[in-house]
């Protein structure tokens, strides 16, 4: 029997905040429930990466140690990035993001890519790939970008859906075979404005944002902007996110 692989999944962030009634002023990292039981429901270990820079930093690891050990890493949803990684000032304070991620994050994906590991990244996680190459982000795209299409809701948020537009004879077209058009689970306000340098798009929405995406190459670097970890349950009927992570998961083997 093989062993199972172990994937490595970034953290979220919450930092030191006054307003918080515990933890108050202590660094909070995590990993959302869903997406670690979408990458274990074929059998892989789903493991939390922290990232051991910090001011309570103690020892010499670092994240090309947790390169070397894991099969593959997913770059998980989250906080909008900071706009200085792609040469803006944030338009509004609350789009100034999280530097600190951004920079685990990146720090993780060039490390998992110089050993030849995959790289999957889902929502925030396409938006670090593609800034990580060069790209840049709308900020906001009902702002920058207004059209009749909504990409998150706040009172609807993972039952926020919408189609999306296969690009064919793309990866993902052969991974959904005769599917031209799909409907996925939509969570999120920024998106690619400019895409990096030797990507590939596989699908867009129908008013033109870049939904999902591959990077050219020997190794395995692929990101979606949908939440495929919340195709589950009433939601069975949206796009199905087994063979994307079948996918990913045979490249890690191979890897």
């Amino acid at each position: 029997m093989a062993a199972r692989l172990a994937i490595g999944i970034s953290a979220c962030f919450f930092h030191p905040d006054p307003r918080r009634t515990v933890f108050t002023g202590k660094t909070l990292q995590y990993v959302e429930q869903s997406i670690a039981h979408w990458v274990q429901s074929q059998g892989a270990l789903a493991l939390m990466i922290p990232s051991p820079d910090g001011d309570t930093r103690r020892g010499d690891v670092t994240v090309d140690h947790y390169a070397e050990r894991l099969d593959g890493l997913v770059l998980e949803g989250g906080s909008d990035m900071w706009p200085g990684s792609y040469g803006e000032e944030p338009l509004r304070p609350e789009w100034s993001g999280d530097r600190i991620r951004d920079a685990y994050e990146t720090a993780l994906l060039r490390a998992f890519v110089a050993r030849g590991k995959p790289v999957l990244g889902v929502c925030r996680g396409l938006q670090v790939l593609n800034v990580a190459y060069g790209g840049t982000l709308y900020q906001d795209l009902p702002l920058q970008r207004p059209g009749p299409l909504f990409h998150r809701s706040a009172q609807l948020y993972d039952r926020n859906h919408h189609q999306i537009e296969i690009v064919p004879g793309t990866r993902l077209a052969a991974l959904y075979p005769g599917l031209t058009t799909a409907t996925v689970s939509s969570v999120h306000h920024q998106g690619i404005k400019d895409l990096a340098p030797g990507f590939v798009v596989e699908a867009v929405a129908p008013d033109g944002v870049i939904e999902a995406f591959r990077r050219e190459g020997e190794v395995f670097v692929a990101g979606v902007q949908w939440h495929p970890e919340f195709h589950v349950g009433d939601n069975a009927h949206l796009l199905d996110g087994a063979p994307l992570l079948t996918d990913f998961l045979a490249a890690c083997r191979a890897a």
